[in-house]
């Protein structure tokens, strides 16, 4: 009598994969996680819920990317940094500063220099625009790549050996594993029944673009207010896109303002170190709030960037562990696929929760920590964190190392954020 099949491989037989991994989102991070598996011979299908070239458009809106040096690195290695590098604005310093508005920076400031990693610049400025449409024509050129544009997923159904998912328009599609990097309101993880801990700043970011007078020269600003954190990043040319917290009821009186009265309630924040500033793109808001997935993976499934973790922007990191994820997921799954196991297993897709989940929470916690300090006038706190500044501004290796860190250099990232292909 013949041997039976195994149940295991009875299951596998019964799928009909369209995909090795099926990706929901495809906004930065599904594009950069689709790229380096197909390009590692994976195949890949991107659902997006957006029209292909809605944000590829050629008019600036104003909004763009602090990328840090681990990030450059991998968008090379996946066949990215090439088409947009021509339009990225390095950062060569960057000058962190207390105060309040119209009274100027504290005395005691941070000044980094790209000079002291010896690393190059420090982290580069991209626009939305020019990244989105660098990766959308990467992944047009990669024939492993499907990229479904305007379609949504409405189910989702895990199976021993594969995941299904149905879009709205009734179509159906299975692969290996789904990996979910469809942001902060993840439909991938609510489906899945993973649930999240997290809470609200009580701030919303206003974000803009502005024209000044004098040139940047490459440097980035973060100053600290009471009401919360202003960002001044620098963009090619006479440009620098803006980050500015605000509490919830302020920021909705500055953002229904005319782009007159709004220029006039940001000049004092801002300064006059730069000459006139004038807005040059369209003007946005998002709640500020924290929100970690409580599991990073489920049957069949592993989230990604925001649909992990959703962070304060105060130090630009949000694209950056978005990344992180993306690099070692990737390397996971590729690495298993050529030992030849299934790389939806359970035992797979832990090997990524557990590389990715405490560094992205710490870091997450740590930022959450930055901003409760900061985003107040308390008298003693205020003193604190000047002596702080201080001491960390007067040791270089303290310096170095926070450096280090923002440019995601620090410990052994993954292969792709050292600039290695898989």
């Amino acid at each position: 009598m013949d041997n039976p099949v195994p149940a295991g491989i009875l299951a596998v037989m019964a799928y009909d994969y369209d995909a090795d991994v099926v990706i929901t989102g495809g906004g930065l991070n599904g594009p950069a996680l689709a790229l380096a598996l197909a390009r590692a011979g994976l195949r890949v299908t991107v659902i997006d819920a957006q029209p292909a070239r809605a944000r590829a458009r050629a008019n600036f809106d104003g909004r763009a990317y602090a990328l840090a040096i681990a990030s450059k690195r991998l968008l090379s290695a996946i066949g990215v940094w090439d088409r947009v590098a021509a339009e990225a604005q390095p950062m060569l310093e960057i000058k962190t500063s207390d105060g309040r508005p119209g009274d100027g920076p504290s005395p005691f400031f941070l000044h980094f220099e790209a000079a002291e990693i010896e690393e190059g610049p420090m982290g580069f400025m991209v626009e939305d625009r020019h990244l989105y449409a660098a990766f959308l024509a990467a992944m047009e050129a990669e024939p492993r790549i499907t990229h479904l544009a305007a379609a949504t997923v409405t189910a989702q159904e895990a199976g021993p050996a594969g995941i299904t998912v149905t879009l709205a328009d009734g179509r159906t599609l299975t692969g290996r594993v789904l990996a979910g990097c469809d942001g902060r309101q993840s439909g991938t993880a609510q489906r899945a029944g993973i649930t999240r801990t997290g809470w609200g700043y009580g701030q919303t970011a206003l974000v803009c673009a502005v024209a000044h007078e004098k040139p940047h020269d490459g440097i980035a600003h973060q100053f600290f207010m009471p009401s919360g954190p202003l960002a001044i990043l620098p963009l090619k040319g006479n440009r620098s896109s803006i980050v500015w917290s605000e509490t919830e009821a302020q920021a909705k009186a500055i953002a229904a303002l005319d782009d007159e009265d709004f220029l006039a309630v940001l000049r004092p924040r801002f300064g006059d170190f730069l000459g006139r500033i004038e807005l040059a793109g369209g003007r946005f808001t998002y709640p500020l709030n924290l929100t970690l997935a409580n599991s990073y993976v489920a049957p069949r499934l592993a989230l990604v960037g925001d649909a992990a973790h959703g962070v304060h922007p105060i130090a630009g990191q949000g694209l950056n562990l978005g990344f992180r994820d993306v690099g070692a997921l990737a390397e996971v799954l590729v690495e298993a696929h050529r030992r030849g196991e299934d790389i939806g297993a359970a035992d797979v897709l832990e090997r990524y929760q557990s590389w990715r989940r405490f560094d992205s929470t710490t870091l997450a916690l740590g930022m959450d920590g930055v901003n409760r300090l900061f985003s107040n006038d308390n008298p003693l706190l205020r003193a604190a964190r000047n002596l702080g500044m201080g001491i960390v501004g007067a040791l270089p290796g303290l310096r170095r190392g926070f450096i280090r860190q923002a440019a995601g250099l620090a410990g052994t990232p993954p292969k792709l954020l050292q600039g290695r292909r898989l």
